[in-house]
């Protein structure tokens, strides 16, 4: 009897070092719980980020506990990589968003428009984008297609047309060894235009430490109907279209 329990319990052991390993060094599971990026990450997305991607910092262990100074095995993030990276002003809050702008990029957004190294980043209108509001009814949002210097195709709102809190910025420089990053989502997204100092809570520049890993897959998507305590409701709560999606 006793060594079965002995077993059993160095098989759960076992068990939680595997899964540990897993979400340290290869994969971690995240949610979305803010609408940011919309709509290319809805609320209730649930997705795997791959921690390899970028090599590995403190911040890629539980609770960023082992005191690994930098990054090692380092791989740079792409310019259009969706990337999730510990908040600057406390090290702690997970962020999702787009990386936009890259060690000595020059960035700006004017009426709107993205500006990357004095050229305007094309976009493309298309058909508005559904979007649910806190009282449940859908309203038109203005979508748009945009393409980034190096091609990467992605959508983009514009929920308060062109002339946005953050539709208007000053220049920034993007220091070395740090990114610039963006909600596609763009009147909606407390990101790098906001900066991280004295008595405002901004995201600013992200120091590549700071990144956990790249945005790979959709595993799951649910809208909310029904809580976790209401199992007869998860069948129609679940976005099956969405499953096992590349992020893009």
């Amino acid at each position: 009897m006793k060594s079965s329990l002995w077993e059993t319990i160095k098989t759960v052991i076992f068990a939680v070092f595997i899964a540990l390993v897993i979400r340290t060094a290869a994969y971690e599971p995240f949610n979305i719980p803010s609408g940011s990026m919309i709509p290319t990450l809805l609320v209730g997305d649930y997705l795997f980020v791959s921690k390899f991607s970028y090599g590995y910092s403190r911040h890629s262990f539980p609770l960023s506990a082992v005191p690994i100074s930098g990054r090692i095995f380092g791989g740079e993030p792409k310019r259009g990589d969706v990337a999730v990276f510990k908040l600057p002003s406390d090290n702690k809050t997970d962020y999702i968003k787009r990386i936009v702008g890259l060690p000595g990029d020059k960035l700006q957004m004017k009426r709107g428009r993205l500006i990357i190294n004095d050229q305007i980043v094309p976009r493309r209108k298309i058909e508005p984008f559904a979007m649910q509001t806190v009282s449940g009814r859908f309203v038109a949002v203005t979508r748009y297609v945009e393409t980034l210097p190096n091609g990467v195709i992605h959508e983009i709102l514009e929920k308060d047309g062109d002339s946005g809190p953050l539709d208007n910025t000053p220049i920034y420089i993007v220091p070395k060894g740090h990114y610039f990053a963006m909600g596609d989502n763009r009147d909606n997204s407390l990101d790098s235009r906001v900066p991280n100092q004295q008595g405002v809570n901004g995201v600013g520049f992200i120091p590549v430490e700071n990144l956990v890993g790249r945005a790979e897959v959709l595993f799951f998507s649910t809208d909310g109907s029904a809580s976790i305590f209401e199992p007869w409701g998860w069948f129609h709560a679940a976005r099956f279209k969405r499953f096992f999606q590349g992020i893009e």
